[in-house]
């Protein structure tokens, strides 16, 4: 038999060797030299490199055989601790064994800079983490630092959200999140997303971790909640106006209204030619139809396991493109029987009122229900089955819905915390769950 080779390699690369030495004082040279005991490779460095202080242009960084040569393009600053972290781009070669986070400090004064900052970043209208923000510092408190100035230190958030600065400068810093999407470390566009901290913070003295939330300005936020009918292809020559229905394989859920999403939105729309009905074409008594942007609203008091039609007549409406509705239609459905639903019963600790909690309901990204928060024990008589992820949205202006914040005003952004437990709704089923509101605000 052939031999097998022998353990696989398991370990990292061993810096043995480092000119100037790691954390090496009084440095003069632009030049770092690496050598590692094997073979090694450096893979995605440039997603996973942190030069602090920031420099204006980025280092020159190569790999060969068991080196690691580093050529800094700035002009070093005197009495400055430079920090350089691969992250986990350093590996060997053989089997791509990482260096978990390595980093290579100098100072070119006589000491180490040993100030530190740490905390974690998070998306304020959902409460979790993204691993593209980074989070910046800077030394200049002017309000406009953060749109002209390239910071003096910037770091990458992990899959958690938590970041860490290590080696500062004494002083007093304001801190930011960005989505940082030219990688200029500024926030020069309102799409980019933002995070700041109300106040500054001294290194100096010891700090608790901060907790940022990240949001995008109000003008330029997208609300995962609103619904927009998917663009579809279709024949140049196929003139109709094409529109979907929140249907449930034929079926309507009673706790809401019938929508029809229209394709491009209508420019004219007859209300009187959308009609709701029985199976015998009688009108249902106080059903109403409204029209918003390219949604059309059908409401009315649903009985469970009824059968209905909506007559859509010809003319009823077209868009700016031609397109109309070209002859009769009928949509033939039911609604949802009280079988189909679950019953939930909710028993709330440590609730606080003042705060203004508002339970969301979520099932995968979409919204699928509210519910205020103003009672220690609260029964829903009909939801409907699934698994939901919940979240509790703290409601400052008492709206009922997720607000961003406004950098210029200082506003920060609502905040929403996810609870870690999902819950599972059964249908037929009196289903119970237990919240310790507290307990959910500070896992947050």
């Amino acid at each position: 038999m052939p031999p097998t080779g022998g353990k696989r390699d398991s370990l990292p690369p061993v810096l043995v060797k480092a000119v100037p030495d790691d954390s090496a004082t009084n440095v003069r040279s632009n030049r770092i030299t690496l050598e590692f005991n094997e073979y090694v490779q450096l893979q995605n460095l440039q997603q996973q490199l942190v030069v602090t202080p920031v420099p204006a242009v980025q280092p020159i960084i190569e790999s060969k055989l068991k080196e690691v040569t580093i050529r800094l393009k700035d002009s070093l600053k005197p009495n400055t601790t430079y920090a350089i972290s691969l992250g986990n781009a350093l590996q060997d070669i053989n089997e791509n064994n990482p260096i978990n986070n390595f980093t290579y400090v100098f100072s070119t004064g006589p000491a180490i800079d040993s100030g530190k900052i740490s905390g974690r970043l998070v998306i304020a209208e959902n409460g979790k983490a993204d691993s593209t923000l980074v989070v910046v510092l800077h030394s200049n408190l002017s309000d406009t630092a953060l749109q002209k100035l390239r910071p003096p230190y910037f770091a990458r958030v992990n899959k958690e959200g938590f970041f860490s600065f290590r080696f500062l400068a004494p002083g007093t810093y304001n801190i930011f999140g960005l989505r940082d999407q030219d990688g200029g470390l500024k926030f020069d566009s309102p799409s980019e997303m933002i995070a700041f901290l109300d106040r500054p913070v001294n290194v100096s003295a010891a700090s608790e971790p901060v907790k940022l939330y990240a949001y995008t300005e109000k003008d330029t936020a997208t609300r995962t909640y609103r619904s927009v009918a998917p663009k579809v292809s279709r024949d140049k020559n196929d003139r109709r106006l094409r529109f979907q229905n929140n249907l449930d394989n034929g079926t309507l859920d009673i706790l809401g209204p019938l929508q029809l999403r229209f394709e491009n939105r209508p420019t004219r729309f007859d209300t009187s030619k959308l009609i709701l009905t029985d199976t015998l074409f009688r009108r249902i008594a106080g059903s109403r139809v409204s029209v918003d942007s390219n949604t059309a609203t059908i409401q009315a008091k649903w009985e469970p396991g009824q059968y209905y039609l909506l007559l859509a007549e010809k003319g009823m409406a077209d868009d700016s493109l031609g397109n109309g509705i070209l002859r009769n239609d009928t949509l033939r459905f039911s609604a949802k029987k009280d079988a189909d639903y679950g019953s939930l019963s909710i028993r709330l600790a440590n609730l606080d009122t003042s705060r203004r909690p508002v339970l969301l309901f979520y099932g995968g990204d979409q919204l699928k229900r509210t519910l205020r928060l103003n009672s220690s024990r609260i029964i829903i008589p009909k939801i409907l089955p699934g698994d939901y992820e919940l979240r509790v949205l703290l409601d400052t202006n008492g709206n009922g819905i997720w607000d961003p914040g406004e950098y210029r005003k200082r506003i920060q952004p609502e905040i929403v915390v996810p609870r870690k437990q999902k819950l599972n709704i059964r249908a037929n089923w009196d289903n119970e769950v237990e919240i310790d509101l507290q307990e959910v605000i500070n896992q947050g």
